[in-house]
């Protein structure tokens, strides 16, 4: 059960950075000779960050919190008394969404360090909390057509605040060190770099989230330098634990070359520690995305491609599991609720889910799926004649249908389903679970006589013909095919292989790379030769 102070954590993203990070936070940024004139906390809290930098920059003379808790900026207040703190620190109570940004900052001296720890909530969980604490609804990543609509369009609040601090300093010069999702990071880099926004340097350091803020997520502190910054040649190193600025105590002094390219291109180094000076390893942009291996994908990007033969397919979806997806017993099918009902088979297909897949459970099914359509938009109704008891499980549940959260069955027909089309009903699948981190494509085969269908979660090749799908499998699952798609792959995502890295790869150049085109060409012009029933024409 979600308390109300659980939900206003949640909305808030009220969870307090602790105090030794935020000083060893702040130290590394000390640490990159970045000495900023004005610092400002958008969503401050209890002002760990504002207090750590008051002590390490004690030059600057602007330091500005802003939070929309009046509670948090009254324990900040009496933090500066007890620690007798002299610089002059400014508070503001309001909404990151409301404030007028432009008039704030409009005055700052520069270098603007912008940093803090904004929320890690997306926008999907807070619609669940029925949270109001988000920006003015917007398709600011430009999905398109169901994308937009879809899982897609969700959005972590933090990715749309930092795009927020980027524009802010776009014209002016600044840092922002924020700590956020890896994923996130990533994510707010593509936008820079895709709009050419002057990035002098950027970083990634892991953080341990679940040592500091019990959480399971891969987080980083994610720095970026921007405007007319020119860095040292050489850094001073004085990070010692958690070593307080004006301790005075065990610090070490020394001057190292960072061997570190600063220039304005589109790459990023991450750091495994806050002290580390060395990355431990570089990704750029190149062809529009990130990429986690350079080296690797400059060598393979021969195989990059679209290939119109073999489209990159997502499994169904519907949303409404417990009364979808069903489970054989010898009375008929159970549902989610528990319920056994009688049914036709006319509708029902064998379920593959990521965990069957990943696992290696392909040869038979613990679920079927009731498939409502063949394709998207067609007509439901002729479920009455042809499946009278299906057509009554389904006014049955009509309410729970009809009640599904997704704005993508608005105005569609009754029980309708998206991700189908005859691609869904191919016998033979080549299968992927996005959630599991290995790539390892699986075979499907029909189960009892019908094609396999899959969730959303499944990403998959529909083939025709058996050995049309072994030689599809063996590509994708050779060594080329596997350090080409990996050199794009984050394996610390929740979802780390999606189907936009997989179209990626063009299995036409594959199967040249493998001198095995000639095959390629045969099962194309074989699927040609079935007169349309072998083309994935969606």
């Amino acid at each position: 059960m979600v308390t109300r102070k659980t939900k206003y954590k949640l909305e808030f993203g009220d969870f307090q950075t602790p105090d030794d990070l935020a000083y060893q936070i702040v130290q590394t940024l000390k640490n990159l000779n970045i000495n900023p004139q004005s610092v400002i906390e958008p969503t401050c809290g209890q002002g760990a960050f504002l207090l750590a930098a008051a002590a390490w920059f004690p030059g600057s003379p602007q330091f500005i919190g802003v939070d929309i808790n009046r509670l948090h900026l009254d324990i900040l207040q009496k933090k500066i008394i007890t620690q007798a703190i002299t610089y002059p620190i400014k508070t503001i109570c309001a909404s990151f969404f409301e404030i007028d940004w432009s008039k704030l900052l409009a005055d700052l001296p520069e270098p603007i360090l912008v940093l803090g720890n904004p929320p890690w909530v997306t926008s999907a969980a807070l619609g669940k909390q029925q949270g109001a604490n988000l920006p003015v609804k917007s398709n600011f990543q430009k999905r398109k057509g169901l994308d937009a609509l879809t899982g897609k369009s969700n959005f972590d609040i933090s990715e749309w605040m930092l795009i927020q601090h980027l524009e802010w300093l776009k014209r002016r010069t600044g840092i922002i060190a924020m700590l956020c999702k890896t994923a996130v990071a990533r994510k707010v880099l593509v936008y820079a770099w895709k709009h050419d926004l002057p990035i002098q340097e950027a970083r990634l350091y892991q953080i341990d989230s679940s040592k500091y803020f019990n959480a399971a997520v891969d987080a980083c502190l994610f720095v970026l330098k921007i405007g007319d910054i020119i860095p040292s040649e050489k850094v001073q190193i004085r990070f010692v634990g958690n070593s307080h600025p004006n301790d005075g105590v065990g610090l070490r002094n020394e001057t190292q070359p960072t061997n570190l390219t600063y220039s304005p291109s589109k790459t990023c180094h991450c750091f495994e520690h806050l002290c580390d000076q060395k990355p431990s390893n570089t990704i750029g942009y190149y062809d529009d995305r990130v990429i986690a291996d350079m080296e690797n994908y400059k060598q393979l990007q021969h195989l990059s491609g679209i290939d119109k033969n073999y489209i990159w397919r997502s499994g169904l979806k519907h949303d409404c599991a417990k009364i979808m997806e069903l489970v054989k017993n010898g009375q008929g099918y159970q549902n989610g609720y528990g319920v056994t009902v009688s049914l036709e088979d006319t509708y029902l297909y064998p379920l593959l889910k990521s965990s069957d897949i990943a696992n290696d459970h392909v040869l038979d099914c613990r679920k079927y799926l009731l498939v409502t359509q063949r394709y998207i938009g067609e007509e439901t109704s002729y479920i009455q004649n042809n499946a009278p008891k299906t057509w009554n499980y389904l006014q049955n549940n009509a309410e729970a249908l009809f009640n599904r959260k997704s704005s993508v069955y608005k105005k569609r027909l009754p029980f309708s389903i998206f991700g189908v089309g005859s691609y869904t009903f191919s016998p033979w699948k080549i299968a992927i679970s996005g959630f599991y981190k290995k790539l390892n494509f699986k075979l499907v085969r029909p189960i009892g006589g019908k094609p396999v269908v899959f969730d959303d979660t499944v990403y998959f090749l529909p083939c025709w013909f058996e050995q049309e799908a072994q030689f599809i499998t063996e590509l994708l699952n050779s060594n080329f095919a596997t350090l080409f798609l990996e050199s794009m792959i984050f394996w610390s995502d929740k979802r780390p292989i999606t189907i936009d890295v997989l179209k990626r790869l063009n299995i036409q150049a594959l199967a040249r790379e493998l001198n095995r085109e000639d095959e390629y060409i045969f099962y194309v012009k074989q699927r040609m030769n079935e007169g349309g029933n072998g083309l994935d024409n969606g």
